[in-house]
């Protein structure tokens, strides 16, 4: 099975997440793909990032976390930082449509995106001190100049659920449509933007990474982190727990 499926409707690039069974959760190879179909988009008008029907990124695989290897997990983390940092490298205007449950770095996916339309089943939120990790690679520095800091601090730290109608509410999607009609409406997007200078349409999406580009520093020295917290008692507690759907019972701290 293809980790990814590309196709080309009208002007734009599709992009949809093809592992269903860990509900297109991106191990480093499925991120590197991702990136790889993105950094190759140029001769579009935009891209399209979804999922496959049920799901729409649930981030980072989690199974890893549970038996870390220092090598894998970087790996991961780099990945990770390497497909947020190709969308918003990407000349061309970059849309999420959320089709289902956006969870950890699937958040940070919508986050990193240029535009996001919602299902209205869609939800959304931070998993990271829930499972013994955090989202540092956009949740907690660019989401709080998307939604504010108290409510990205709300997301980044507590791990709720969100509605999509919540997260239109929060800023964090454009818009949310039933169903059914979130790739008709996505399309509309597409075809609006074609109608636009592309030339003029990249000037203004390099200058909007104003804020993206000032939080790079603050990636990399929490990825920095992380790596040093590899094999942590609070990363295994965290992962086995998710894994075995219980409420993890983190060590008190030092």
């Amino acid at each position: 099975m293809a980790d990814i499926e590309t196709s080309e409707r009208g002007s734009a690039l599709w992009i949809r997440l093809n592992r269903p069974e860990r509900r297109n959760a991106y191990d480093a190879a499925m991120a590197g793909a991702i990136s790889d179909a993105i950094d190759d988009a140029s001769r579009y008008r935009s891209v399209v990032i979804t999922g496959v029907p049920g799901s729409f990124c649930a981030g980072g695989s989690l199974g890893s976390l549970a038996t870390p290897s220092v090598t894998e997990m970087r790996g991961l983390y780099r990945s990770s930082l390497r497909l947020f940092d190709s969308i918003r490298n990407c000349p061309r205007p970059v849309i999420a449509a959320v089709n289902g449950p956006a969870g950890g770095g699937g958040n940070e996916l919508v986050v990193a995106c240029d535009l996001a339309v919602a299902a209205r089943s869609a939800t959304f939120g931070q998993t990271g001190p829930r499972v013994g990790s955090s989202p540092v690679t956009g949740a907690t520095n660019v989401m709080g100049v998307q939604i504010g800091e108290k409510r990205a601090k709300e997301l980044s730290m507590l791990c709720r659920r969100y509605s999509a109608e919540q997260a239109l509410v929060m800023g964090l999607v454009n818009e949310v449509v039933e169903d059914d009609d979130l790739e008709a409406a996505v399309v509309r997007w597409t075809e609006e933007l074609a109608a636009l200078s592309p030339r003029y349409l990249e000037i203004t999406k390099v200058s909007s990474n104003l804020w993206w580009n000032s939080a790079r520093d603050s990636f990399a020295n929490g990825l920095g982190m992380l790596v040093q917290a590899i094999g942590s008692d609070d990363m295994i507690e965290g992962a086995n727990a998710f894994m075995e759907k219980r409420p993890p019972q983190f060590p008190d701290p030092s």
